[in-house]
C-alpha cells in the first residue's frame, strides 16, 4: 500500500522565500528526515519515494503551480493505489494565526486554490490535511499577493520554526491516524 504526502508550492526559485511555500519546506524536512536520497520528476511532481514501516510513502511536490497541482495528484493517486483518505496535504492558511499547526480531515478549499485544485481533480476534498497558519494580510493587500511576496527575515524565522511540528503532525498522521492527530495538535 501506498500512502502519499503531497506539500504544496509554486516552482521555481522565486517562490521560495514565500508563505504559499509552506508545504514544500515540510515535504523537504521530512525527506531529509526519513532519508529520501533521490527526487525523480514524475506526472508533474518532484517525488521522493522511501518505505515508512509497512508502507511505500510517496513524498510529492507538485511543480505544476498552486492552481493546477490537483492534476498531478490525481495522476499519482492512480499510479501509486491511493485513495484521497490516503493522501496527506500540507498547505499555509490564512484562516490561521501565525505559527498555528492544525490537523483537519476534509473540508471544503477556503478560497485555497491549491486544495481548489486537489478537490476538482480528486473528486472530493475529503483528504487529510495538515495546516500551517500564515495570518491574514495587513490592511486591504489582496491574499494572492500577501501569500507571494518575499517574506522579511521575521516572518520567514516563524514559519521556519513551524515547520519541524508540521513535519511531526504528518508522521503522527501515519503512525496514528487523522483523530489522534487531530486530538494532539489542535487542542488549545
Amino acid at each position: 500500500m501506498a500512502r502519499i504526502v503531497v506539500g504544496l508550492g509554486n516552482p521555481g526559485p522565486e517562490y521560495d522565500n514565500t508563505r504559499h511555500n509552506a508545504g514544500f519546506m515540510v515535504v523537504d524536512l521530512l525527506a531529509e528526515n526519513l532519508r529520501v536520497s533521490y527526487w525523480k520528476d514524475e506526472a508533474g511532481a518532484k517525488v521522493g519515494l522511501v518505505r515508512f514501516g509497512d508502507d511505500d510513502l510517496v513524498l510529492v511536490k507538485p511543480q505544476t503551480y498552486m492552481n493546477l497541482s490537483g492534476k498531478a495528484i490525481a495522476k499519482l493517486a492512480k499510479a501509486y493505489d491511493a485513495v484521497p483518505a490516503d493522501i496527506i496535504i500540507i498547505h499555509d492558511d490564512l484562516d490561521l494565526p501565525e505559527e498555528t499547526v492544525r490537523v483537519k480531515r476534509g473540508g471544503g478549499h477556503g478560497g485555497h486554490n491549491g486544495l481548489r485544485s486537489l478537490a476538482e481533480a480528486l473528486g472530493t476534498g475529503d483528504f487529510p490535511r495538515v495546516r500551517l497558519g500564515i495570518g491574514r494580510p495587513p490592511g486591504r493587500q489582496d491574499p494572492a499577493d500577501y501569500v507571494l511576496e518575499p517574506m522579511s527575515r521575521p516572518v520567514a524565522g516563524k514559519l521556519a520554526d513551524m515547520v519541524p511540528h508540521a513535519a511531526q503532525a504528518v508522521l503522527h498522521v501515519l503512525e496514528r491516524g487523522v483523530d489522534s492527530a487531530m486530538q494532539e495538535y489542535n487542542a488549545g
